[in-house]
């Protein structure tokens, strides 16, 4: 989730970016690319072959093979921000895109190649991050009320279905490969934890405990692991994720217990916004930042 006020003030020029990948086993990074600006949260396709993020507004898709860069035609919606995924089939992308009119947050899909996207979600903000692997339903952030919680909606469009409803921020719903879960995060134990509820919103569970405000769980498609962020306690507000904080990137078991450390960056916003898990299960994609 990334509201429209911090959107508009973060300057695109002002960072530096890092495509990066990261063998979670190993510790080892690799930097796919360099940008002199801001680019957000990558998503890897089913095939291995690419990596989508967006930059200024843009939806692009980059070829980990040649380093070739393409631009995804997403027709009048130039305003997306890091929160979009891909189908379980690899043939469609769902945006989330700040609407001109209201400036408010809303979701469309469209192919994968490209062409002018449908809108899911009327009612605003809406800010996805999940598909259900049968390509049924997204699930996403909706702020109704002045309140956040978690919802779904069916791909093509429909009634909105609420998933929570208690009056903290529940942020980041991303559902597991084998359907039954979807895991999000919420302030509703303090700080930022991570938990996993029942698809259709029953039995919530506190996932981790830890000292720390931990966002957007990630899970592997074998349905293992889970890969989050943290920020340090005290360096932010629970309910918070800004951009240009010293942050971690930690793996978990999708059981629960304990965690792992993988990386320490300079990151947060845009870092690891959705899921971003190879394939083959041993590797993440991420965005670290420098400051100009």
């Amino acid at each position: 989730m990334q509201v429209i006020t911090e959107h508009k003030k973060r300057q695109f020029r002002d960072v530096f970016s890092k495509l990066e990948t990261l063998d979670v086993d190993t510790g080892k990074r690799t930097v796919l690319k360099e940008f002199d600006d801001l680019i957000e949260a990558p998503n890897w396709t089913q095939d291995g072959k690419y990596l989508i993020y967006n930059r200024n507004g843009i939806i692009y898709r980059y070829e980990i093979q040649n380093g070739a860069i393409t631009e995804i035609n997403t027709g009048e919606m130039t305003d997306c921000n890091n929160d979009h995924v891909l189908s379980p089939d690899g043939k469609y992308i769902a945006i989330s895109h700040f609407t001109y009119e209201d400036g408010l947050s809303r979701i469309y899909t469209l192919p994968f190649d490209g062409g002018e996207p449908s809108l899911v979600t009327p009612i605003a903000h809406s800010f996805l991050h999940g598909w259900s692997p049968d390509g049924r339903f997204l699930t996403y952030t909706g702020e109704r009320n002045g309140q956040w919680d978690i919802y779904a909606i069916p791909a093509k469009g429909g009634r909105e279905i609420q998933l929570t409803n208690v009056p903290f921020l529940n942020d980041g719903p991303e559902y597991s490969p084998c359907g039954k879960y979807i895991w999000f995060n919420s302030t509703r134990s303090g700080l930022m934890q991570l938990w996993r509820m029942e698809a259709n919103g029953d039995n919530p569970v506190q996932m981790t405990f830890d000292e720390a405000n931990s966002w957007f769980p990630h899970v592997s498609p074998n349905g293992e692991r889970v890969a989050y962020l943290i920020y340090k306690k005290g360096d932010v507000e629970s309910d918070k994720h800004p951009p240009n904080k010293d942050v971690e990137l930690r793996l978990m078991s999708s059981s629960g217990g304990d965690y792992k450390v993988i990386a320490e960056l300079f990151g947060g916003q845009g870092t690891i916004n959705v899921n971003s898990w190879s394939p083959d299960n041993k590797t993440i994609a991420f965005v670290s930042y420098s400051l100009k």
